[in-house]
């Protein structure tokens, strides 16, 4: 027992802030992403003892992760469409049609176009673009082909130009 607490303590200790940013970086909430991190990490202590060692721990916690925020946007549709109305109205009342670049509005702006991605896609586009992850180590975690990732992600990236394009 004790052998396992370690081992646990120390996955909490050097992976939580990355999957914190992880899983917010799909959910998009803080809330959100702190409540779904608790699941990860309670997921990841009953499934320890099983833990085969096939992937790497990394990926293991990604993987769970991943799901686990897919799941949640999943459950929660109707509570991420209020929070992108919310957004839509605060970009609404911020708006300041000054001369200069406003890096607060496009960070913004990119953060609704990758709301408004399919589940699946902002997961990939998350890990990749924001993540910097390797084709293979997405497709371990999502369990999918190298080839349907770079489709996917290049699907998301061309939604996401698309959506800043129209907002200009």
């Amino acid at each position: 027992m004790q052998d396992k607490e370690s081992v646990f303590n120390g996955l909490v200790r050097q992976y939580s802030e990355q999957l914190y940013w992880h899983v917010r970086g799909i959910v998009g909430s803080h809330e959100d992403a702190d409540d779904i991190l608790q699941e990860v990490f309670i997921k990841a202590w009953n499934s320890l003892d099983g833990f085969r060692g096939d992937a790497d721990l990394f990926t293991w916690l990604w993987r769970i992760a991943t799901n686990e925020s897919i799941s949640h946007l999943r459950k929660a549709r109707v509570r991420a469409a209020l929070s992108f109305s919310r957004l839509d109205s605060e970009a609404a009342r911020v708006s300041d049609p000054s001369p200069y670049f406003d890096g607060d509005a496009a960070m913004r702006s990119l953060r609704k176009a990758i709301a408004a991605l399919p589940d699946k896609q902002r997961a990939v586009f998350t890990m990749r673009y924001w993540e910097e992850l390797s084709y293979e180590q997405i497709s371990e975690i999502t369990n999918t082909s190298v080839g349907a990732l770079k489709a996917s992600y290049h699907f998301a990236y061309e939604k996401v130009k698309q959506f800043l394009t129209d907002t200009d």
